[in-house]
């Protein structure tokens, strides 16, 4: 927002320097972005009188003045504006002015052979916008020749261009700056206060009709007779121009101003126009929603399609203007309007901004109501514009119409608890020079009282503290309180406190375990890839949002492998060959007890994992399911962990014969399995595809043991082994795993190790069963086995397997 001083010092005691406040405004959170020093665009500039007007012998587009600026002598100026005449008031640049908006510095010159002494200059030249093509000319008569023009153009001015942070909607408006300029400063606040308007209650036929209260809590429509439209007075356009608005009219000038001064948005609309829209006697002012497909032609001349987002103002249902952000043109006020509906009002800041943005259209009235306009001053907005639309305008007001729907004014303000002791634990040591302090409890009540705030002590050190209305949407909290404490104390007054000496970092434990995780697999071969938590909708148990910002990424994912599927298809599309790779991250489902997430890590192989291809032709070789399980169980084994696997055929996009689940201990820790054949031709994946899916929470809890984390030494035996092979028909239903644990269990402290070296099915075998044939190494650490004492474990493995699980013995 760009503040004049000029303004400012009207209603507020200004003791610092431009630059000086400017500093102050920033340190405190409003950023000022630029100073422009009006002053030196005119300096050097006065007032002068054209006594005479001559044509220039040698141009036809050339004047000669003699021009009287008060000095002994007149100047001879050579002007080549077309109004310029004699026993007219102009602003004269003297020798020697320098103009810094046209880069000029004047000297004396001739132009075309006559000498001219200076110049009489436009209002663009001092950096003032204008319609008019020409020189200034002064209205007012019998001015002083040779005084300073910038008192008489508004610039004896500076402005400053202030940011304020999107909490703080009450420093969109003069009187906020001026009440934030009194708390820094301590300079005395002259803040007018709009006096009583006499309302005749003749003639009026207004009714208001406000279908959403919500919407609109508070509405205001005044009739106003008798109005002559005209320029508004120079002080008027003078305070608007620096504002960055530019000058209509005095109606339109002063609700802008309004808008200015008390950040309150109004909006006049030609009464007889309005009564043509409403199409009968009685005029309703209305506020609702939208009907999807009406239309407005607002005032910037565009015709908008509205939506049921948009709040509207009514004329008897019919729409003319798009609340809170702009009005429409077919009832705006213009140069032969004589009577006025003028329109102050109150509109939730959530409704104007989705108004505002579904249309694209921002306003200045728009972007207070979305920030949040206080509630509190909108009568006396009301009476300050209506005050000087009587002045200025000789506006009779006929009639008032109020919908208020506001709660009790004793809720427009709150308490709130503040403790001493937490402001300065908070904001920590005060520099005090030398030494060192903390806040003192006349410093809390100085401040906080220079905000406008009642403070009423409470008990030692306690106090509640009443926020004014004009600062309810922005302190809400005590840590609210202490901001602004801070911030009016001065940042820089309180101490750098650095933090104390660190000691040396480590990682957690899980994360130390989950990055050996993660550098095993990618010793492995696999790639880490990282993918989005957010995917498409249409899963079981999965977690929608309410408001994604695409439909693609719509849903949480509940799993890793699909994520993984797909990135794999990618690849092969973009010809990079099959993805060896694996991911780690949070999944998402709902339960009956609410939503859960978990820490998951997947993976997918399916690439040939050899590094060099001449041996085999140049063809790349599937990899097999035993190849893929290797891979994992070499991370495993590396973790040391032992893993069993069971046949599983929950998972529909896995191969039904070909799945597994993991298991530590009775405990699933995820799956492994080949992809499906349905699912490899959906994707056009190659024939051997593998994935899977660990429960990270659930290795950590395995992986969190003292033997695991500090393994312990085993010497090895220096004694030779004794091997026995064992050979069987067993059921095709039990797998390798059971058996292997029944045997481990029966050979017990000397059998060293099970390996299976052979299966078959077929000719010779049993319906329904196979042929296995596992190896057995026995060892001792102390001595050499013999036969006496191997063949009795031997036996005792034969027994238990055909007692558990009823094999036929071939060996």
């Amino acid at each position: 927002m760009r503040i004049s001083l000029n303004w400012l010092r009207e209603l507020v005691e200004i003791k610092l320097s431009p630059e000086e406040l400017a500093e102050t405004l920033t340190m405190a959170g409003f950023e000022v972005e630029d100073i422009e020093d009006r002053r030196t665009w005119a300096n050097g500039v006065v007032v002068g009188r054209v006594l005479e007007r001559q044509p220039h012998p040698n141009a036809d587009k050339l004047s000669v003045c003699q021009v009287d600026i008060g000095a002994a002598e007149t100047l001879n100026i050579v002007c080549g504006a077309a109004n310029v005449r004699a026993d007219i008031y102009v602003p004269v640049a003297t020798t020697g002015t320098y103009l810094p908006n046209i880069d000029l510095k004047i000297k004396p010159a001739k132009l075309r052979g006559v000498p001219s002494q200076g110049m009489i200059c436009s209002l663009k030249e001092l950096g003032l916008p204008t319609d008019v093509d020409g020189i200034h000319i002064f209205p007012q008569e019998n001015l002083p020749l040779g005084s300073d023009v910038r008192p008489l153009l508004g610039l004896d001015d500076v402005i400053l261009d202030v940011t304020a942070t999107a909490n703080r909607a009450d420093a969109l408006s003069m009187v906020g700056i001026a009440r934030e300029v009194a708390a820094l400063t301590g300079g005395k606040l002259s803040i007018p206060e709009p006096s009583e308007v006499s309302i005749t209650n003749e003639g009026g036929n207004l009714a208001l009709k406000i279908a959403d209260k919500q919407a609109c809590p508070a509405y205001i429509g005044t009739v106003i007779e008798q109005v002559k439209i005209a320029s508004s007075p120079d002080w008027l356009q003078q305070r608007l121009r620096a504002a960055g608005v530019r000058p209509i009219s005095n109606v339109v000038d002063i609700t802008n101003y309004v808008l200015l001064e008390w950040g309150q948005p109004l909006h006049a609309f030609d009464k007889d126009r309005l009564e043509s829209v409403a199409g009968n006697g009685k005029l309703t002012i209305g506020v609702r929603f939208a009907n999807s497909g009406e239309t407005l032609k607002t005032l910037d001349g565009q015709t908008r399609t509205l939506t049921t987002q948009n709040l509207l103002i009514t004329a008897n249902d019919k729409p003319i203007a798009l609340a809170g952000v702009m009005g429409g043109e077919e009832t705006e006020v213009h140069d032969g309007s004589q009577s006025l509906v003028l329109e102050a009002a109150l509109f939730d800041s959530v409704a104007i901004r989705r108004s505002s943005r579904s249309v694209g259209l921002r306003s200045e009235a728009s972007g207070r109501y979305e920030r949040g306009v206080n509630r509190a001053e909108l009568e006396v907005a009301t009476r300050r514009a209506l005050s000087l639309i009587s002045e200025l305008a000789e506006g009779v007001i006929v009639q008032q119409e109020i919908a208020d729907t506001r709660p009790d004014p004793s809720t427009w303000s709150r308490s709130i608890a503040l403790r001493l002791e937490r402001v300065n634990q908070v904001l920590g040591p005060i520099d005090l020079g030398e030494d060192t302090g903390e806040l003192a409890a006349k410093d809390v009540e100085r401040i906080l009282t220079a905000l406008g705030c009642q403070v009423t002590s409470s008990g030692e050190d306690t106090w509640n503290v009443s926020v004014p209305p004009y600062r309810y949407r922005d302190l809400e909290r005590e840590i609210d309180l202490i901001e602004e404490i801070a911030r009016l104390y001065g940042y820089d007054n309180f101490c750098d406190t650095l933090p104390d000496k660190a000691e040396a970092g480590y990682l957690p434990l899980d994360q130390e375990l989950i990055r050996q995780l993660r550098a095993f697999l990618r010793a492995e071969g696999l790639t880490e890839l990282i993918h989005y938590s957010l995917v498409k909708p249409g899963e079981d148990r999965q977690v929608v949002l309410s408001n994604p910002l695409f439909v693609e990424y719509s849903a949480l994912r509940t799993n890793l492998i699909s994520g993984l599927i797909d990135a794999f298809q990618y690849n092969l599309e973009q010809g990079n060959g099959s993805l060896n790779g694996f991911d780690m991250g949070r999944i998402f489902w709902q339960e009956e007890d609410g939503l859960q997430e978990a820490e998951a890590i997947a993976g997918i192989m399916g690439g040939d994992i050899t590094s060099s291809k001449w041996s085999k032709g140049g063809r790349e070789e599937p990899m097999t399911w035993f190849e893929a399980k290797g891979i994992l169980e070499s991370v495993f084994r590396q973790l040391g962990l032992q893993v069993e696997y069971q046949p599983d055929r929950q998972d529909e996009r896995l191969h039904p014969g070909r799945t597994a689940s993991l298991w530590i201990r009775g405990n699933k820790l995820g799956v492994f399995g080949q992809l499906h054949p349905q699912l490899r031709r959906e994707k056009g994946l190659p024939d051997s595809v593998y994935v899977f899916q660990l429960d990270v929470d659930v290795l950590l809890d395995f992986l969190d043991e003292d033997e695991l984390l500090t393994p312990a030494f085993h010497s090895y035996s220096t004694y030779p082994a004794s091997d026995r092979d064992i050979a069987f028909f067993a059921p095709a239903k039990v797998t390798v795993a059971e058996l292997e644990k029944a045997i481990n269990k029966a050979g017990k402290d000397l059998l060293e190790s099970v390996e299976l070296f052979d299966e078959y099915r077929g000719e010779n075998v049993p319906q329904g069963q196979r042929s296995l044939a596992f190896r057995l190494i026995y060892r001792a650490s102390d001595r050499t086995l013999t036969d006496t004492e191997v063949e009795p474990v031997h036996n005792k493995v034969r027994e238990a397997l055909v007692e558990k699980f009823g094999v036929n013995l071939r060996s």
